[in-house]
């Protein structure tokens, strides 16, 4: 049986909507102070919850819930900066383009990014993803000849397979020479639902 004591001790219940208006606020002040070094935020897609994180740089960061975004956001903790809050504002015009992306309306994207997840040839890489049309693909020996490194399939798989910006730099347009899927960070069905989205334009 409680006593006045421990009723008087009891914490009062928190009224709706105060944990965001909080946390929202948390969000203005570490921006404003230049505590904020990382944001993210989660965007429901056809292909599955993606985490989105940016820096002022840029957007940093795509992954699938299949890459387990905790351990994403750890290993952006460890590279870039542990300074990381959930801000979806910041985030806004790399949702509203994805939208669009999915809803075949957009067929490249238009956004300033932080390359700092990408070196060496694997950079040479996904650089050259954007280069390859919307609706088309290359093959892994097509992507190492045009990079002048026809010996370095291997190498356009890694490329490839650690993109940080999947869909954004569209790594799923490179297949196997024999035409099959090849890897996906996102899983092989997430890989050929992007292609039957660009094939449908």
């Amino acid at each position: 049986m409680s006593t006045p004591l421990d009723r008087a001790l009891r914490p009062a219940p928190i009224e709706p909507g105060v944990l965001d208006d909080l946390h929202a606020r948390l969000t203005r002040s570490g921006a404003d102070d230049g505590l904020l070094d990382v944001a993210y935020s989660l965007h429901d897609s056809p292909v599955g919850t993606l985490l989105l994180a940016a820096t002022p740089r840029g957007l940093l960061r795509v992954a699938f819930a299949v890459e387990d975004h905790d351990r994403v956001l750890q290993t952006i903790a460890d590279r870039i900066s542990p300074r990381i809050l959930r801000a979806p504002g910041r985030l806004d015009e790399a949702s509203r383009q994805l939208d669009e992306y999915f809803a075949g309306r957009r067929r490249e994207f238009a956004l300033t990014l932080d390359r700092s997840l990408s070196a060496g040839f694997r950079r040479e890489v996904q650089d050259h993803l954007p280069e390859i049309p919307y609706g088309r693909t290359e093959s892994y020996a097509q992507v190492a000849a045009l990079l002048g490194r026809p010996r370095a399939i291997r190498a356009v798989g890694s490329g490839c397979a650690t993109n940080p910006l999947p869909l954004v730099l569209p790594c799923h347009r490179v297949l196997r020479s024999n035409g099959s899927l090849g890897g996906y960070a996102g899983g092989l069905a997430a890989k050929a639902a992007l292609l039957e989205l660009e094939s449908a334009a």
